[in-house]
This record gives structure tokens, C-alpha cells and sequence, in this order.
């Protein structure tokens, strides 16, 4: 019995096999991974989509982390996005908040002394992480996206009241109370409609949409 509830007060910290810190808890959480939970084909998976496996030849100097402008909201920062990509840590690194928090700034690529598309990685993580519907919960930034999309599809373009209503109602509803005030003073100076409006060659649209979700838009960025 006493072994017990010394078991009990003892919660050990463990990421990736190294003990960071002992803390006492009356509740037990392992989040030690063992060499089997993880996802050897990760990696792979993602470098082929990723079309570069130059990821491999990440040296961990973190320089990517020191100039992202958003990395000290980030929970993993892009440094241990890249080396847990790597050892297949693919839950963690799908449920990740970094990925959705990447400012698209390029900062790290640009910094980067192995010439590692560290921006293209988060993209691309976060294409497989829409694709494989997972997401962190209650995130709002995923929800958007989602939502954005949503609106788009369904009328042709963005309608920024609905679309607000959409993910505050799937965040935080509460939130919707302390944004009432904001919301009035567009309605009244005209920045805001209530009713959403669909464009003309909404088929058309369509069409496009559908093209490029079948792959048929792939590569001809920029041409």
C-alpha cells in the first residue's frame, strides 16, 4: 500500500526519453514514448509530400526557432517540430499548435544555413493534418480555416459575420458577448452585413475548387 502511494506521488516528465524534471503529483501521466509508438513512416510520408529531403540534413542549431517572430506562443518550437518529424513523433507533431501559428513570414527558411523549407514543412504538415481531420481541440485558427472554406464554397466569397459567428460558437461562445460592441459599430458604419451574398459563376467556382482538391492544379503555381 505505501509502495502504492509513493507511485502515486511521483509523476515523472519524460519527452522523448529524457527526464526533464520530477514533480509530485497524486496523478500518474506517462509521456515517455517508447521506440515502438512511434511512426517510423512519418518522415517518409512527409518528405514525399513535401517534395525536398533535405530535412534530413537538419544540424539542430536553431536558428529557425531563434527568428521565428511567433515561436514563444508555440508549443514545440519549429527546431523540435523538425527533429520530432524526423524520429516519428506524429501524433504530437500533428496536434501540435505550431503549425497552425506559423506566420508564413519565411524568416526561418531565410535564416536557415542548410537551405531547409521550413515554411513548406509547416504547410505541408498542416495539409496533412486537414487532410487526416486532425486538429487541437477547440483551436480556433483550424476552425477558421475550416470555416473560411466553408463560406467560400457555399457562397462564393467570405462573409466575415458569419464566419465569426461560426467559430466563435465552436471555440468559445463566450467570446461572442465581448465582441457585441465591436460588431454594432461596424453594422452601423456599414462594414458589416447581416446576410451573406453569392457571387455570379459560382459553378465556376466550384469547378475550380473541385480541380485542385483532385490534384489536377498541382504544380502550376506561379506559371
Amino acid at each position: 500500500m505505501r509502495d502504492w502511494l509513493v507511485q502515486q506521488r511521483i509523476k515523472f516528465k519524460m519527452v522523448g526519453g529524457r527526464k526533464s524534471h520530477l514533480v509530485t503529483n497524486w496523478e500518474i501521466q506517462r509521456k515517455m514514448k517508447y521506440e515502438e509508438e512511434l511512426d517510423p513512416q512519418f518522415a517518409q510520408d512527409v518528405v514525399k509530400k513535401l517534395g525536398s529531403d533535405n530535412l534530413f540534413g537538419c544540424i539542430q542549431c536553431g536558428t529557425c526557432s531563434a527568428t521565428c517572430p511567433v515561436s514563444h506562443h508555440m508549443d514545440y518550437s519549429p527546431r523540435r517540430i523538425i527533429a520530432m518529424t524526423r524520429a516519428g513523433f506524429k501524433d504530437e507533431v500533428m496536434r501540435s499548435f505550431t503549425i497552425w501559428l506559423c506566420a508564413s513570414c519565411y524568416s526561418c527558411t531565410v535564416g536557415c544555413p542548410k537551405e531547409i523549407k521550413i515554411t513548406e514543412l509547416m504547410y505541408t504538415l498542416k495539409q496533412k493534418a486537414i487532410e487526416e481531420k486532425v486538429y487541437p481541440s477547440r483551436f480556433p485558427i483550424p476552425v477558421l480555416a475550416r470555416e473560411f472554406a466553408r463560406t467560400v464554397r457555399n457562397f462564393g466569397r467570405n462573409h466575415e459575420g458569419l464566419l465569426l459567428l461560426r467559430m466563435f460558437l465552436k471555440t468559445n461562445p463566450f467570446k461572442l458577448f465581448t465582441m457585441s460592441g465591436l460588431g454594432s459599430k461596424l453594422f452601423f458604419k456599414g462594414r458589416l452585413e447581416i446576410m451573406p451574398h453569392t457571387i455570379k459563376g459560382k459553378q465556376q467556382l466550384l469547378n475550380i475548387l473541385h480541380a485542385v482538391e483532385n490534384g489536377n492544379g498541382n504544380g502550376n503555381h506561379g506559371q
